[in-house]
């Protein structure tokens, strides 16, 4: 199935997003964390954390941007999986009151769009 247009722009919204993600992640990993855990302190475990996600971030979304082939088809094959267990994840610290209310249902919706896109994405490019 050839990609159509909604796939497409699903595909290149998450690449962004990811994008913007992951240098912050990488580059700015102290500015993601205190609006998750204002506490001062921050944990060096969780620079260290956001670190590894921004790279991480960073290379799906540079993946999610290139022109069809053999890395865009594993990429959008791979992200309902890695968005679904994001999801999950800021679903499962928000209902246990791991974070505060207000974060967890920002990380929550983030991470359902991004979800959504990931599912929109591949229906729409791999059928």
């Amino acid at each position: 199935m050839a990609e159509d247009s909604l796939g497409r722009a699903a595909r290149t919204a998450l690449g962004v997003i990811r994008i913007v993600n992951g240098a912050l992640g990488l580059f700015a990993p102290r500015l993601l964390i205190a609006r998750i855990d204002p506490r001062d302190p921050l944990s060096p475990a969780a620079v260290y954390a956001f670190r590894l996600f921004g790279v991480r971030t960073l290379l799906i979304g540079r993946d999610l941007l290139r022109p069809p082939g053999d890395t865009l088809d594993r990429s959008v094959a791979e992200a309902p999986l890695i968005h679904a267990s994001d999801t999950l994840t800021a679903t499962l610290l928000t209902v246990g009151r791991k974070v505060p209310p207000r974060s967890g249902l920002a990380l929550v919706a983030i991470s359902g769009l991004n979800t959504v896109l990931a599912l929109v994405a591949h229906r729409r490019t791999l059928g």
